[in-house]
């Protein structure tokens, strides 16, 4: 499961996020081309997405055609879990997640949109986070959660950060132990993730153009860089 946070479109995370961002001159909430852009600095125009990608899709792709975008994408490298009542008033019980994303999770999202990276005037950010999650029991959510909901996130700290500007740039994620050619699942033992991500990966890099298959190994495709 990602640990990329698709639950809230708006949320004390989100704002922080972008005040954090914010640079003198910068302007928040801009209306450029009956959108709402997030941070307008000069001629770059920053999109804060912490949701799924298949939302500001044809945002992404109207305004990549005339302003130079940048979508910064954060992903949940450490999450702190805080279980409150259900007023949300009092705290019953906090817990470290032993889940921790990694900037691989970006390809769970970059799947919808892997077209736009090779255009001129387009960049991702992807930024590991440190967030405390806040739950209530208040018979809101799904049995799967036995009745907790998500109500809050809240932004503890920026962790590291690194800029896409090209489709090369992508292969600094490339592991090292990784040989070519090589499959999908070869893909996923190096990057310690499981096939399903390495899937999307290799979809990415081959609509970006860096990543071609050349052959077969039984039912497997085989890629090279």
């Amino acid at each position: 499961m990602s640990n990329s946070i698709g639950i809230l479109r708006e949320s004390s995370f989100h704002s922080a996020l972008k005040q954090w961002y914010k640079e003198p001159g910068d302007k928040i909430e801009e209306p450029i081309d009956n959108y709402i852009i997030d941070i307008v600095r000069d001629n770059l125009l920053i999109e804060i997405q912490t949701g799924n990608f298949s939302s500001i899709r044809k945002k992404l792709e109207k305004l990549t055609e005339s302003y130079e975008v940048r979508l910064v994408y954060p992903i949940v490298r450490d999450k702190k879990i805080v279980k409150m009542d259900a007023g949300g008033n009092k705290v019953i019980n906090v817990r470290t997640s032993p889940n921790h994303g990694t900037y691989y999770d970006i390809f769970e999202e970059l799947i919808r949109i892997p077209h736009l990276v090779p255009k001129m005037n387009f960049t991702i950010e992807v930024v590991l986070v440190q967030i405390k999650e806040f739950r209530k029991n208040d018979g809101k959510e799904s049995w799967r959660r036995k009745g907790w909901r998500i109500y809050d996130r809240k932004l503890v700290n920026i962790l590291e950060r690194k800029l896409f500007y090209t489709p090369i740039d992508f292969l600094m994620l490339k592991p090292a132990s990784l040989k070519t050619p090589f499959t999908n699942a070869e893909l996923a033992y190096s990057l310690e993730k499981s096939v399903r991500l390495a899937q999307k990966m290799s979809y990415c890099l081959r609509k970006m153009g860096i990543l071609k298959v050349i052959g077969k190994q039984g039912k497997s495709f085989l890629y090279s860089f």
